[in-house]
């Protein structure tokens, strides 16, 4: 078939049913064909609108097609939630679009290549149902893999940035409880002092089971209508990075990620005043004026020295080394050795993230209510709720203090500590600089997205991939 024809197919199936849609691929050809990539057994149950944006971005020019899903367990995995994504709901940027006097005149650098196609792109997340562990994606214990295929973001070709996924968990209000004997709320709720005063903003959104805002009022979400810096989202995220990106010679990208307690990890909470992407940090010069190269608890917690935390090139970082070896792994059978952990970690469990900025933004009671400044509430609440989980008082939370199967904080389960799959609404997808910061580049703002999309959940699941995966860690 023709490229033209192709490209003319992939169109007609995103308006399409998948059976007609495959019969006008057919069509195209002159004769009939098989149905390619609709009927590969990790695609042809799938959703229909899924399915049908994974033949398009086939039907388009690429150096591959959408990444075969392989089960790594003897069950096929389960697809249980999924993303499209583009590039029209948020504020048009210079990597997204031409703006006169600003970036005409020079190439594209980031979407819109073969000709100005749409750059679109879609996100499998399926539980791999291996034995002995979690099925329920919203367990923070179970596997999970992430598959994500982009079409048209054009190739960096130099050192200075990349792409970069990111989950994204909109605070929600939390119920009310009865506080600690110190006052402070307990772990995920806010106590009936923090809820009165939630109350009285705004219109009154922010009521327990809402999605939090910083105004009281509706959520608003991201959108094409945004302008920086006084009509934005008011909407509190935490972010997860899927890891950098980088496209292919067609400008197609295919990236797998997996998400598990050894993966749901965010940046350190205090990076984000020094991103520039809180109002009026930018204007202030702050980006970059504070760096988490050598982990602790911020700056208003735990500082170690680099020669004690910092990378080591004798016994450098592996984020690997956050798993258990067995001498059961019929790949690596190997005995397990805690010791040898990494302990130099930046990052920190995502429902901790999330517990931080309750702290900054929500317990307006409960928490320093004499203190307004937010920056200083991030500091703070960071270093406060680093401190009820570090074991050792180094300011550091490693893979032994955060195991999920352990306690921690008076004997509370640490499940507690990571966010599941399913609580994460949206993605989003930035292009990123190397800037020494695990935060998204302007974070929490919107100004360096190229893409991004919401969560249609898939509630009775689906069969979403093929035999078998020749590693199944």
């Amino acid at each position: 078939m023709k490229r033209t024809s192709a490209l003319a197919a992939g169109a007609i199936v995103a308006a399409l049913g998948t059976a007609t849609a495959t019969s006008m691929v057919a069509a195209a050809n002159g004769a009939a064909r098989p149905c390619g990539i609709a009927c590969r057994g990790d695609i042809r149950h799938l959703p229909a609108p899924l399915k049908n944006r994974l033949i398009l971005l086939d039907h388009r020019p690429s150096t591959f097609g959408p990444m075969t899903a392989f089960s790594e367990a003897p069950k096929p995995s389960n697809l249980f939630q999924y993303y499209l994504l583009d590039t029209k709901h948020f504020q048009p940027d210079v990597f997204t679009t031409t703006i006169k006097g600003i970036n005409d005149g020079v190439a594209p650098t980031a979407t819109g290549p073969n000709h100005d196609l749409p750059t679109l792109g879609a996100v499998r997340v399926v539980v791999e149902p291996k034995p002995g562990l979690p099925t329920d994606p919203n367990d923070p214990g179970a596997f999970i893999d992430m598959f994500t295929d982009i079409s048209g973001l054009f190739v960096i070709n130099n050192e200075s940035g990349w792409y970069e996924g990111w989950l994204i968990h909109d605070v929600t209000v939390p119920d009310v409880a009865a506080p600690r004997s110190d006052g402070h709320a307990t772990f995920g709720t806010i106590t009936a002092a923090d809820a009165a005063a939630l109350a009285k903003m705004g219109s009154g959104n922010n009521m327990p089971g809402a999605i939090f805002t910083v105004d009281g009022n509706a959520p608003h979400f991201p959108s094409a209508s945004d302008h920086w810096p006084d009509q934005v989202s008011n909407t509190v995220p935490v972010q997860l990075s899927l890891g950098a990106y980088n496209a292919t010679q067609q400008s197609d990208l295919h990236s797998y990620w997996e998400f598990n307690q050894y993966t749901d990890w965010t940046p350190p909470t205090y990076e984000l005043p020094f991103t520039g992407g809180l109002p009026g940090t930018f204007k202030k010069g702050q980006i970059g004026a504070l760096s988490s190269l050598v982990p602790g608890s911020g700056p208003s917690g735990v500082t170690n020295t680099p020669q004690a935390a910092g990378d080591n090139p004798n016994n450098p970082r592996d984020p690997d080394r956050l798993l258990d070896t067995s001498l059961k792994d019929p790949d690596r059978p190997m005995k397990p050795n805690p010791k040898h952990k990494e302990t130099r970690l930046r990052f920190i469990p995502s429902g901790l993230a999330n517990e931080v900025l309750l702290d900054a933004y929500l317990r307006l009671a409960s928490f320093e209510p004499h203190v307004h400044s937010l920056k200083q509430r991030i500091f703070d609440g960071y270093a406060a709720e680093v401190a009820r989980v570090d074991e050792n008082g180094n300011g550091i939370l490693d893979a032994i203090e955060v195991d999920l199967e352990d306690t921690s904080d008076g004997g509370q389960s640490n499940d507690r500590l990571f966010l599941p799959a399913t609580a994460f609404n949206r993605i989003a997808v930035t292009r990123e600089i190397n800037d020494g910061m695990l935060s998204p580049r302007f974070a929490p703002s919107q100004r360096a997205w190229v893409l991004s999309g919401n969560i249609t959940r898939v509630p009775q699941g689906a069969i979403a991939s093929i035999p078998q995966d020749g590693d199944n860690r």
